[in-house]
């Protein structure tokens, strides 16, 4: 009688918190989680194709990172996070990473990083919640910002709303109808319970901006919020051709 010893990789979910705490020991990445042939990369700073990505790894001084995931989520083959680094090119960063997977392997890679402003910016609910309210959060939240787009007020906000950018107040969503902020485009929806990630672009302070958005919805309004922002550069500073979505 043969037993079968396959085991069940983690969700993945999992499995992306996984990817990026390893790079606090890069001799434990897990290559087997992607798919080295198909691998397209957003991070404009990076070239294209998974070569690229293990020459930024080996550029990282030995015990040099550090990882802190914070909330981690999926959505049908797509997984992301929101973690805290510090990253010895660039110190102290908040970010959104997004894998796309297939066949059990990442095949795509999106992400949003920015400097931190302290604790207020990560802080605040980690509970998923119910997987059943996820199409009611996304839903929710691509309102939401649908209005940005079109040049309306932010609505549907909870009484206790709580904002966690850092230069907002925490009470009231003002960050939005700032008036050096400007959404234009919506790109990709992905939610799981009650959260919900936006990733959209547009203007801030009139520099092309990538803005990464994270709500968690209550009773069908808004009640928190976190955001990354990152300045898009310009073309001809771009080291793949994948664009920034």
């Amino acid at each position: 009688m043969t037993t079968d010893k396959r085991v069940t990789p983690p969700p993945i979910r999992e499995r992306t918190a996984a990817i990026q705490k390893s790079i606090e020991s890069a001799d434990r990445f897990p290559l087997a989680y992607f798919d080295s042939r198909r691998y397209v990369q957003h991070n404009l700073a990076l070239g294209d194709g998974f070569g690229a990505l293990l020459e930024f790894l080996d550029s990282l001084p030995a015990g040099s990172s550090k990882v802190r995931p914070l909330r981690t989520f999926q959505d049908g083959d797509i997984s992301f996070a929101h973690l805290e680094y510090f990253l010895a090119p660039l110190g102290e960063v908040v970010g959104f990473e997004v894998h796309r997977w297939e066949d059990g392997r990442i095949v795509e890679h999106w992400d949003n990083l920015q400097p931190l402003a302290g604790p207020g910016m990560t802080d605040g609910t980690v509970e998923r919640g119910d997987p059943a309210r996820t199409d009611e959060t996304k839903q929710v939240a691509a309102a939401f910002v649908r209005s940005l787009l079109q040049g309306q007020p932010p609505q549907q906000v909870a009484a206790g709303y709580v904002e966690h950018h850092p230069a907002a107040d925490p009470t009231r969503p003002w960050w939005f109808s700032a008036a050096d902020v400007e959404y234009t485009t919506l790109h990709r929806t992905l939610g799981e319970g009650d959260f919900c990630l936006t990733m959209a672009e547009g203007r801030l302070a009139g520099e092309h901006t990538a803005f990464y958005d994270l709500f968690r919805v209550e009773d069908g309004r808004i009640a928190e919020h976190w955001d990354v922002l990152e300045r898009i550069p310009p073309r001809d500073q771009w080291r793949n051709d994948n664009g920034k979505f």
